[in-house]
């Protein structure tokens, strides 16, 4: 019953969000050409219904474990500290945490290797939209929500200022990603825009590792990364081989790395037969 409750919610709030973002594409389109069933746009709606299944599984014992864990590293009585703050307050510190967190997990993603297979599905997308959002890797995911929300559960940060900031963080994941012409004005330097967004997504030389953050873009501009021209993207994607469906792309990062694998080691038998002959 509980399940059937859930699952009706889940699909309530999937629905209102559509209502609300598919109209406001078309409203303010930054891509007024692009179509709302775009290309690989049922790939997303699988990411969308089913991709939250393995994320919050992995997520609850990554963290559930992490956590006993920081008890012997966290003050004992700092949490009760830290809760006992207002909730606004408590809500800003959430929010620069977890984006400080976001920041440093999205960096790695991007500069080591075999993370970044897994980070490429979600750059593969060639069309941005609300929906592209979703299309993360569960590996990827689990990962980012770790780094980024374990030190809040660690520090013991009222529910009710981490539900705020989870509410804002998904709400302004969706926008970032939308085909949307919304401009924050002077404000787009402290709230991250589509605009932040969209460059980070760009198949341009020059945007390449860029605007890491979630929401705040201060925090790319005091690390060096922040990119934000006056014009948008030409393109979006990437020059990797990834895989068009969801079962495809979910395996794509490990199939790679076994192939890189095995290359190495038909490499290494390569070298041990070499001149068989000079070993005589």
């Amino acid at each position: 019953m509980l399940e059937s409750i859930s699952a009706f919610i889940d699909l309530k709030t999937i629905l209102i969000v559509a209502m609300i973002f598919i109209p406001l594409e078309r409203v303010v389109p930054l891509y007024a050409g692009q179509k709302v069933m775009r290309k690989r746009w049922l790939n997303d709606v699988f990411y969308l219904f089913f991709n939250s299944i393995p994320i919050w599984i992995g997520f609850v014992l990554l963290v559930g474990s992490l956590l006993v864990a920081s008890r012997f590293v966290v003050p004992e009585g700092l949490g009760n500290i830290v809760c006992a703050q207002p909730i606004w307050l408590q809500t800003i510190e959430v929010v620069l945490v977890a984006d400080t967190g976001v920041y440093l997990a999205h960096r790695a993603f991007h500069a080591i290797p075999f993370l970044w297979k897994f980070h490429a599905i979600h750059h593969s997308i060639e069309e941005m939209d609300w929906l592209a959002a979703h299309r993360v890797h569960p590996v990827d995911q689990i990962v980012t929500m770790t780094v980024s929300l374990l030190p809040i559960y660690a520090l013991g940060f009222s529910s009710t200022a981490i539900a705020i900031h989870t509410l804002i963080y998904h709400g302004q994941a969706l926008l970032i990603h939308s085909n949307t012409r919304i401009e924050f004005g002077p404000f787009k330097w402290v709230l991250a825009s589509p605009a932040f967004h969209h460059w980070h997504h760009a198949n341009e030389r020059q945007a390449y590792d860029k605007n890491f953050a979630a929401q705040l873009p201060f925090i790319d501009a005091l690390a060096g990364t922040l990119y934000m021209p006056e014009r948008m993207p030409k393109a979006y994607g990437v020059d990797d081989p990834v895989p068009p469906l969801y079962h495809q792309q979910l395996v794509y990062p490990f199939k790679r790395a076994g192939s890189a694998a095995g290359n190495q080691l038909r490499g290494y038998a390569a070298v041990g037969t070499e001149n068989p002959e000079s070993e005589a």
